[in-house]
């Protein structure tokens, strides 16, 4: 059913990382009442570990929303915010709980979410990280309404962009976070006017976006060198790629690929070009570098404190 012609649409609005943060902000442009701002509680951060709002709470509070921060949405208790909001609609973007069916109904039109990929390929939490990982030559924005499932639910509209040669998570991330702000307001109008037909996706196609974890930063020197220069890439800039070499860990940032073949792991040349390191297959030329509780350095100045050598062998992953 679209909304009324002459009542303002109420938007609610859930998410938590910066990523959502540029949603809400364009939300915040868009001619609509946004009567509550749902988001992860507080988490310790930071050397201090002190307790540190999301930056949707920090946006939504600059904008003067009200905001909730359950822990969890199942329970009646805890869904009364939402429900004495009243939406029209729920926005949701990267917020980190699941919505249970009973909250799926609260918003007379539903839930829609902005995910980061163009579904069903990498459905799941980290679909930038994991898309420049495997070396897609293209993403994008999937506008969705939501199901009980895991980023299952029927498009209302998508937006395609290419991935550079030279695209970070970083990078990538903040590309994605203003297409999917811009794809939001162009398609509000018609989507509450009740102009849109979900579209199921594709049956084909759909693969997994596992939540990055630490311990995939250790490269396995082993692997191609077409293939770690797509990890270095899509760790940066969590949680950053790391070799161990006598024992230190090494972050690499930033790295081009050569032809030259060698023992994995053996370092082949060390100078201001960079840290050439044997893979797999092919080589490595590492050109930012970074030791434990330092700086991001270009390779000439980082060899400079902390010198490394040809014939020296980075730790094989386990």
């Amino acid at each position: 059913m679209p909304a009324s012609a002459t009542a303002r649409p109420r938007i609610a609005f859930a998410g938590t990382p910066e990523f959502a943060a540029r949603a809400l902000d364009a939300l915040a442009t868009f001619d609509c009442d946004i009567p509550l701002v749902l988001t992860q509680p507080d988490r310790p951060a930071g050397r201090g570990m002190k307790l540190m709002p999301s930056p949707v709470k920090q946006r939504a509070l600059a904008h003067g929303f009200a905001v909730a921060q359950p822990d969890t949405l199942k329970t009646p208790e805890l869904r009364a915010p939402l429900i004495d909001a009243a939406p029209d609609l729920l926005v949701v973007v990267a917020y980190g709980l699941l919505l249970p069916r009973a909250v799926l109904n609260i918003p007379r039109l539903g839930c829609i979410n902005i995910h980061a990929s163009l579904l069903p390929r990498w459905r799941g939490a980290a679909p930038i990280h994991r898309a420049i990982e495997a070396g897609d030559a293209r993403t994008g924005i999937t506008l969705m309404q939501m199901d009980e499932g895991l980023d299952t639910g029927p498009m209302l509209a998508e937006r395609t962009i290419d991935i550079a040669p030279d695209d970070s998570t970083g990078s990538l991330h903040d590309r994605l976070a203003a297409t999917g702000a811009q794809l939001l307001l162009d398609t509000l109008p018609a989507l509450l006017a009740g102009r849109i037909t979900a579209v199921p996706q594709p049956a084909e196609g759909a693969c997994y976006a596992a939540k990055i974890g630490k311990a995939e930063a250790a490269l396995d020197f082993r692997r191609p060198a077409s293939e770690l220069a797509c990890a270095i890439r899509a760790f940066d800039p969590f949680p950053g790629a790391l070799m161990t070499v006598d024992g230190t860990p090494v972050k690499l940032w930033r790295a081009a690929l050569e032809a030259q073949d060698g023992e994995p792991g053996r370092i082949l040349d060390a100078s201001d070009r960079g840290v050439l390191i044997a893979c797999g297959r092919g080589s490595l030329r590492v050109t930012e570098l970074q030791k434990a509780g330092g700086k991001r350095l270009p390779a000439a100045e980082f060899l400079r404190g902390h010198p490394l050598q040809a014939g020296q062998r980075a730790q094989l992953a386990d």
